[in-house]
C-alpha cells in the first residue's frame, strides 16, 4: 500500500507506512543521519497531512518494523485489547489527535484506553502535535507506582539523586547524596551508574545505599545501574537490592545489543519480587530509553528513532516497572542536534510514555558537544512540569562528572517545587519536614537540623 497527498504542484509518494512515519516526525539529525528524514519542510507537511488521515485502524494491519521473528513485535500485537481500542476504532490520526484534547477525554477515560494502543499509534499522534499540545495531553495522565514510597500522585514531582563517582568511591557516593539529600533530591530514588560492571562491586554500592536508607530512615529506594544479568547474581547472594535497571530499545536487535532479551528481564523481574523489598508497593523495576539508541546499534531497520523509541515503551510496560527515564539528549548531536530538538523529543518521550501508561520521568541533560545549553534545559524542565512529570535527575552542580555529561542540579529541583508548586512524594516530604530539611509549608530551611553528626559518621564508615 502507498499514500500520497498534493501539496501545491507537487505530489508525494510514501511507500510504506514506516516511511511515512519518517517522512512525518519533526526534524532531527538522527533521522538525517539514517537517510530516512524528509527532504524539508514541504515533504513534512505533506507527510503530516497524509499522516492525520490515516485510520487507526491501519497500524493493527500490518508489522511496520517488518522484521520476521522480532519479539518486541509478537510483545506489542500480542498485549494489544480490541475492546479497549473500540472506543476509538473509528477514528484517524488527526481525529484522535483531536479527541485527546477535548475536555471530554478524562484521566479516567485515558486510563481505560492504555491497552487498545500500540506504540506505533501513540507515535504517529505525536507527529501532528504542538509542543503544548504534548503538554495538555500528558498532564490528563496518571499513572502511579510504589515501593517505598508512592510515585505519580497529581501534582507533584520526584527527583532521583545521582551521586556518580568517576572511580565508584564509597565516600564519594555517600558525599553526593547526602548533598542531594539536604536539598530534597532523591524520593525518586538515588542511583548510582556504576564505572565497573563487577558482581562485587555492585553488592558494594547497593549495601553503601541501603546502609544509607536505614539509618537515615529515608522512604526511598536504591539503585545500582549495573547491566541486569550482574543484579542477577548479585540478588542470588541475597544483596539488598530495591531496583533492578535496564536499558531497553525497541527492537530484538537492539536489545541484543544491550546484552538481554524479554526471557532476561522476565528472571530478572522475578527475582527482584521474590525479595520481598516493598514497603507501600511491589513495582521493583527501573528502565532507562533514549531516541537513538536503535539507530546507534544499526537496529532501527530503516524506523524512525521516535518511533522505534516507542516500542521500547512496550518492554517497559510488560514488568510494570517503578519508573521509565528517557536520558533524552544523552547520546549525542547526531541524534539530536541542538536545543529545540532536544526540547522537543523530550515532551514527545514524555507524552508518548505516559499515554501508553508508564510512569515517565526524563532526564533533562545535553552533552557538551551539542548545541545546547543550560537555558534550553530551563526551558524543557518548565514544560514538563507542566506536564506532570512523574520525576527529572539531579547531579551535583547541574554536571555529572562521572558521565561527562549536563543534567540538572538540587537547585532545580526546589525551583520546581517552590515556584510552580510540585512538592515530592508524600512520605519523602514528611521525612524532609521531620529532619528539617523543609518547614511545614514545604519550603527549604536555612537552619537544617539534618543530624550532620551522622551523617559524616556514614561517610567515614565508608
Amino acid at each position: 500500500m502507498s499514500y500520497s497527498t498534493t501539496v501545491g504542484q507537487t505530489r508525494y509518494h510514501f511507500k510504506t507506512l514506516k516511511e511515512l512515519l519518517a517522512k512525518a516526525s519533526p526534524e532531527r539529525s538522527g533521522d538525517e543521519l539514517a537517510g530516512i528524514a524528509a527532504d524539508g519542510p514541504v515533504e513534512r507537511l505533506a507527510a503530516q497531512i497524509v499522516l492525520a488521515d490515516l485510520p487507526l485502524r491501519a497500524f493493527l494491519q500490518e508489522d511496520i518494523l517488518g522484521i520476521d521473528g522480532d519479539e518486541i513485535t509478537d510483545l506489542i500485537f500480542s498485549r494489544h485489547d480490541p475492546l479497549a481500542f473500540a472506543t476509538i476504532a473509528h477514528l484517524t490520526v488527526g481525529e484522535f489527535r483531536e479527541w485527546l484534547l477535548a475536555p471530554t477525554t478524562t484521566t479516567e477515560v485515558l486510563t481505560r484506553l492504555r491497552p487498545g494502543l500500540t506504540p506505533e499509534m501513540v507515535a504517529a499522534v505525536s507527529k501532528i502535535m504542538r509542543l503544548q499540545d504534548l503538554i495538555a495531553v500528558a498532564a490528563k495522565c496518571r499513572i502511579v507506582t510504589k515501593l517505598h514510597n508512592t510515585l505519580g500522585l497529581e501534582g507533584r514531582m520526584a527527583t532521583r539523586n545521582q551521586p556518580n563517582s568517576p572511580t565508584d568511591d564509597s565516600r564519594g557516593i555517600l558525599a553526593s547524596a547526602i548533598d542531594g539529600l539536604m536539598m530534597g533530591a532523591g524520593d525518586a530514588m538515588i542511583g548510582v551508574n556504576p564505572a565497573t560492571d563487577t558482581v562485587e562491586d555492585y553488592i558494594r554500592v547497593v549495601s553503601l545505599l541501603d546502609k544509607l536508607c536505614q539509618t537515615l530512615e529515608i522512604p526511598t529506594q536504591h539503585c545500582c545501574l549495573g547491566h541486569v544479568t550482574v543484579a542477577i547474581k548479585a540478588m542470588e547472594q541475597n544483596a539488598p537490592i530495591d531496583l533492578v535497571f535496564q536499558s531497553i530499545a525497541g527492537s530484538q536487535k537492539a536489545n541484543e545489543g544491550f546484552g538481554i532479551n524479554l526471557s532476561t528481564l522476565r528472571e530478572a523481574h522475578e527475582a527482584a519480587l521474590a525479595l520481598n523489598r516493598g514497603t507501600v508497593g511491589n513495582n521493583v523495576m527501573y528502565f532507562e530509553t533514549g531516541q537513538g539508541a536503535a539507530l546507534s546499534a544499526n537496529a532501527h531497520f530503516g524506523m524512525d528513532q521516535q518511533t522505534i523509541e516507542t516500542r521500547a515503551y512496550a518492554v517497559a510496560r510488560e514488568f510494570q516497572p517503578l519508573l521509565v527515564n528517557t536520558v533524552v539528549g544523552f547520546i549525542g548531536p547526531e541524534y539530536l542536534f541542538n536545543g529545540k530538538q532536544i526540547i522537543r523529543a523530550g515532551l514527545e518521550d514524555h507524552f508518548c510514555g505516559k499515554l501508553f501508561g508508564l510512569p515517565m520521568g526524563v532526564d533533562v541533560c545535553y552533552t557538551n558537544h551539542a548545541d545546547a545549553d543550560q537555558q534550553d534545559m530551563d526551558n524543557l524542565l518548565v514544560s514538563l512540569s507542566a506536564a506532570g512529570v512523574t520525576f527529572v535527575i539531579c547531579v551535583p552542580g547541574s554536571d555529572d562528572i562521572m558521565l561527562n555529561y549536563q543534567s540538572l542540579s538540587s537547585h532545580d529541583a526546589i525551583f520546581v517545587r517552590e515556584t510552580l508548586g510540585r512538592p515530592p512524594a508524600p512520605e519523602f516530604a514528611a521525612w524532609m519536614v521531620k529532619n528539617g530539611i523543609t518547614d511545614p509549608q514545604g519550603q527549604m530551611r536555612d537552619d537544617l537540623l539534618l543530624n550532620k553528626h551522622t551523617l559524616m559518621a556514614l561517610t567515614e564508615a565508608a
